[in-house]
Order: C-alpha cells, then structure tokens, then sequence
C-alpha cells in the first residue's frame, strides 16, 4: 500500500497537477524559487502525510518479525549482514564519512556561494544551510543539475552534453541500453538474454501508472534478468542504465551458487559494480562508441569543469546516503517516535547535509515518506557503501588496467583482464565474507575513502583557493 501510495503519488507545478517522473525532471531543469518551493513542499506535504500512520503501523509490525529472528529492530538485521556487529557497521559509516568529509564540505561552500550569486541574500543567504529546493533534486541528494549555475569560469563547459549527444545520434531507450550491454560485453561478458529484451520495462506505459523508480529484476535466479525503468533519453539514464545492469551481471555471475549465497558480497558491493562501471563513462569511451567526436574530447584544461560535474552528484550524496539510515535507525530503535519522525529528519538534513526545507514544516507532516526507499522500505547505508566503493573498484581496475594518467581520464572499456578480475568477485556472491570479495579485485580488505579523494584531488586543490576567505560550514 505504501508502495503504491508512492507510485500514484501527485506534486503541483503553478497550481496543476504533475506526477513523480515529472516532477523530478522539473525539478532539475527549473530555476525559479517560486516555483521550486512550490513543487518541493506539494511533493512532500501530498505524498507524505498522507501514509504518516500506515508507515508507523508498518515499523510496528516489522520490528516484531525482526524480533522473531532474534534482532533488537529492524535496523539492526540491515546492519547484521556485513559480517561485523551492528555497533562495529555504524562506527564504519562515521569512519568513512569523516575521510570524505572534508571534501563535502568545501563543495557546499562553493554551491552555497554561486546560489547566492544567482538568486541574492533573500533566496539564498551567503552563510548557513542551503535552500532544499535550489540544488536541482528534490531530496537534495544529487546536485549535478545545477551545474550551469556552479560552472567554473572558462573551465565550466566542458565541450559537450551526453544528453545532446543521445539525441544528435538518435538514441532511443532500446539504443540506450544496448549501449549499456556492449560496455559488458567489450569485458569479455556474454551478452545479455533474449528474454532481458521482451521482458523488461523500458519506456513509461501509456495505459496505467507504474512505479518509475529504476531498478534491476532478477527473477528465476537464473537467466530471467530483467529491468524496470521509464528511460529519458538524456545523460542521467545513460548513466543509471549501466548502473542498474550491474545488478543484472552481479545477478547472473552468481547464479551457480546456493540460494542463500545468492547475493551481492555487501548490498553496497551490488550497487558499487554498475557505478564503478558509470565511472568509466568518460570522454574517451564516449569516442569509443561513436557518441563524441574525437575532436571533441575535453582538453585537460577542462578537468575542473568535469570533476565538479561528478562531484555534485557522487560528493554531494554522501551525507544524504548517511542519514536515511541514520534516521531509520532511530525510527526502528525507538529513539525517534511517529510525534517527531519530521523534526528528526530535516534535523539530520541539517547536521549532515547543511540544507533546510524552503518552507516551514508542520509537526503532523511526514517528508522521509517523499523519498522512494523510506515507503519502499529499502535500507539506504547500501547507496553510501556504494559511493565509496565505487571509487575502489574503479582505482582498482585502472590500476588492473595500466593506466597512468590522472585517475578521473580512465576508462577500462574493452579491457578483458579487468572484466576476468571483476567476473573472479562477482561469482563469489555471498559464499564468502566480503572483505573476501574486496581482496580478491582490490588486494586490500578495508572499505576506504582515499580513492575517491585521489580522484577529486585536483578539485579539493581548486574549491579551498576558491573558497579562500568565504565562512564555510553551517
């Protein structure tokens, strides 16, 4: 029921209706304050207060079956499988936060500041937390949408736009994920079934309303992969439709083994695999499929400009990654009670994120319930893994691969000993602990940050002389 009260949920734009697809497009591509509050505080106000009761009867009765198998709560089983104690799992999230968070904190200073450069001290003041609505998602969590307004001086456009390129080739969805399986397969892959192709959703269906949340099926354990996406033709699907097959390879790389190893090594590690992969979507594997013209590619003197791209979507998540959990945790534990579920939330947006909600929010409303994984109830600490390990494997199959250059400019396309590495981790599933797993691509057994700091390197170098004098922090 939560589910569904998600999938037909409704926002306004000027007063009209407009559905979740919409609405997050919307959401990306407009720039007045107005309007951006508006569809921010409908979304929240329409879709979540309404399943405010239904959710907490739902923690209720999830938390007796978590009992039943011999946990304290719900948020405790999440955190029983990554082979380590529940307090030891959080102590690795804060751990890992606190290597990244130096880096999050110099890009929300800079945002901050060319958000009070376009819309003035009364939109956006030039110290403390950042309007909600004014980053482009609307949860705050990416902020890559906005990169028109934080581009960089002469190094902002960097030469070309995926989305533009899609078109100018005509790409469709079918295209698209095609696209998606030929990175697969230049790793030496086996191409994807025929049933992936007349079985999965791929374009919004006209006749009904579904749920438009990307998400990848595998659904005999076998060979039945499938996934479920209404595809835009634009660079953010391009991207999410290699991270979604991760899932479906993942899926088909263990399906030899037991049922109950049939799992990613971490549920982080099953949403790393794909994104490590988007990773590797650089200008030169643009060229390599046909997408860019060769004389297009970026020049090095554009490297800025194309790490604050990435950095506003991979950096800018992390603390939003950290406090879903953070927040269901509590809920699941008791701390947090149904009285206080908003207060709590935006008091985590605040502590971590450094944003505020654009309009005051009522006790009774119940805004988690606007963000697909809380009514969906799929544990989030996954998405936060996943960002830091991405970086990891990424590293790691550069460094398989040869590459010498700056970390940011490799791409591992067509590289056969990097896909007979990650196939080596893949069909180890859940057999094996995952620090197993890790070893077996990366040659290290700790989940770390430095990677991703080594990929942003030249960034953090160029926001702190940017940011020199400024009051950051919030």
């Amino acid at each position: 029921k939560l589910n569904s009260a998600y999938g037909k949920g409704k926002g306004t734009l000027n007063g009209k209706e407009i559905n979740g697809s919409d609405i997050e497009a919307a959401m990306g591509t407009n720039r007045n304050p107005e309007e951006l509050a508006e569809m921010w505080e409908s979304w929240h106000s329409n879709v979540g207060a309404p399943m405010k009761d239904d959710y907490a009867r739902m923690v209720e009765i999830a938390n007796e079956g978590a009992k039943e198998l011999g946990f304290a709560d719900v948020g405790a089983m999440w955190r029983s499988g990554y082979d380590m104690s529940a307090d030891d799992f959080a102590k690795l999230t804060d751990k890992l936060w606190a290597q990244v968070k130096p880096l999050y904190d110099q890009l929300h200073c800079y945002t901050r500041d060319k958000l009070n450069e376009k819309y003035g001290d009364a939109v956006q003041p030039e110290a403390g937390p950042i309007r909600a609505d004014l980053l482009g998602n609307m949860w705050a969590q990416e902020w890559g949408n906005i990169y028109d307004i934080v581009a960089p001086a002469g190094a902002g456009d960097i030469g070309y736009d995926t989305t533009e390129l899609l078109k100018a080739k005509d790409y469709d969805a079918i295209k698209m994920v095609k696209a998606g399986e030929g990175f697969f397969s230049s790793l030496g892959f086996e191409p994807l079934p025929d049933t992936f192709w007349k079985r999965s959703l791929f374009t919004k269906p006209a006749d009904r309303e579904v749920v438009c949340h990307a998400s990848a099926w595998d659904i005999d354990n076998k060979d039945d992969i499938r996934i479920k996406m209404c595809i835009k033709v634009n660079g953010d699907d391009f991207t999410t439709i290699h991270h979604e097959l991760g899932h479906n390879y993942y899926q088909r790389a263990y399906n030899g083994l037991t049922y109950l190893q049939l799992d990613g090594a971490n549920d982080g590690f099953h949403e790393a695999i794909g994104d490590a992969v988007a990773l590797s979507m650089t200008p030169e594997y643009l060229v390599q499929i046909g997408l860019l013209d060769p004389a297009k590619v970026p020049s090095a003197d554009k490297d800025i400009g194309l790490l604050l791209r990435q950095a506003m979507d991979k950096v800018a998540f992390l603390p939003f990654g950290l406090l879903v959990d953070k927040w269901r945790w509590g809920v699941f534990n008791g701390e947090i009670k149904p009285a206080d579920y908003t207060t709590a939330w935006h008091d985590l947006k605040l502590e971590y994120q450094g944003i505020t909600p654009p309009v005051e929010r009522p006790a009774d409303a119940f805004d988690p319930g606007a963000k697909y994984h809380i009514p969906g109830n799929t544990p989030y600490s996954r998405y936060f893994l996943a960002r830091i390990l991405q970086f990891q494997f990424y590293k790691a199959a550069c460094d398989a691969a040869g590459w010498k250059g700056p970390l940011h400019r490799c791409s591992f396309y067509g590289n056969k000993q990097v896909g007979a590495k990650l196939n080596a981790m893949l069909e180890m599933g859940a057999s094996k602990p995952w620090p197993d797993a890790l070893e077996a691509f990366t040659g290290t057994r700790e989940m770390d940050g430095s990677a991703m700091i080594s990929y942003f390197a030249p960034l953090m170098d160029w926001l702190k002389e940017e940011n020199k004098g400024k009051s950051c922090g919030w």
